[in-house]
């Protein structure tokens, strides 16, 4: 009775390690804990109290509960907040540089991707983050792009003549769209959907993740599988918080994040996968959506068109032509 006594508190104590831990680690997020990066963030709190023994106490806050993307960086470099995943457009005025993955068709797939991601390239990335004070620990996804359109199918570079097309504030971007003879349109993200409604754009760009939750497959007419972009997050750290860490802490953070990683990838390929095979039931169902999956050669043509800007960025204030044919490279 008395083992089991032991057994019982032992367990509530390992339970509520936060109440004996030397280091508490708010990680502050904007999504909602059943998405991908929620559930990775999940994960991660788990994986580094347990491989902390408890001396690390992780708080996740879901949601904006804490900050925005826009104010977390701010309260990092305060340490206000010890942990974000911010998506790289908010990285732009600190180190341009990330706009690499807005490149279009630089990455030939997924696993490309992130050979570039946890190659060289990536930790040139990461360096010239934590060189302005913020220490960047991993990339996680989102996805890739797709093109949609309700004026006209998107299959070759051609058919975006005089389309009126979405964008992120972003330069790439806008010379990504002028490059195939569209006509870029930047707009907040709130206002898409009645924007595609109503007619004031033509065409978009963005992740299977976006089109479904906020329906823009029900307000457009073609939806073209080209993968030609990225979105992603950084996880980044309170420098301040990380160099109070002993080494030992600092190696715990850095398994932790590594396995979060591989999770949140897992994470974002499956619910992609789900997503999109709901597209495609509605396009079945209803016949107001048409969906075409690009071929090698028609992602080709597209490639050829648009890479043309590349040049156009080699500088190191803008991206680097390291960086890029680095990327390219990539084995």
């Amino acid at each position: 009775m008395k083992k089991l006594l032991m057994g019982t508190v032992a367990a509530t104590l390992l339970a509520t390690s936060g109440l004996a831990a030397e280091y508490t680690l708010k990680f502050s997020h904007v999504v909602s804990a059943n998405t991908p990066k929620g559930k990775a963030a999940d994960f991660f709190e788990k994986r580094l109290e347990e491989l902390s023994g408890g001396k690390i106490d992780v708080q996740v806050y879901p949601s904006s509960q804490l900050y925005n993307d826009n104010a977390v960086v701010k309260a990092l470099r305060l340490n206000s907040v010890q942990m974000a995943a911010p998506s790289f457009s908010k990285f732009g005025k600190i180190v341009p540089n990330l706009a690499l993955f807005d490149l279009p068709f630089l990455f030939k797939d997924i696993d490309h991707l992130h050979r570039v991601q946890d190659g060289e390239v990536g930790q040139k990335l990461k360096d010239m983050v934590t060189a302005k004070g913020i220490v960047a620990l991993d990339f996680w996804d989102n996805g890739f792009k797709q093109f949609s359109s309700s004026k006209k199918a998107l299959i070759m570079p051609e058919d975006a003549e005089g389309q009126k097309f979405r964008i992120m504030s972003s330069k790439v971007l806008e010379e990504q769209i002028k490059a195939v003879g569209g006509n870029p349109q930047m707009m907040p993200f709130s206002e898409v959907y009645s924007g595609l409604q109503q007619g004031v754009i033509d065409a978009a760009e963005n992740p299977i993740s976006n089109i479904y939750t906020k329906k823009f497959h029900e307000v457009q007419k073609y939806l073209s599988i080209s993968n030609h972009g990225y979105l992603g997050y950084l996880v980044v750290m309170s420098k301040k918080f990380w160099n109070s860490l002993p080494a030992d802490l600092q190696a715990n953070v850095k398994q932790a994040m590594k396995e979060a990683t591989a999770k949140e990838r897992e994470y974002a390929q499956q619910l992609n996968d789900s997503q999109f095979e709901q597209i495609k039931k509605y396009a079945k169902e209803t016949g107001k959506l048409e969906i075409i999956e690009l071929t090698p050669e028609q992602k080709e043509a597209w490639r050829k068109k648009v890479s043309t800007i590349y040049p156009d960025f080699y500088s190191d204030r803008k991206i680097g032509k390291d960086l890029i044919e680095g990327a390219l490279n990539t084995k």
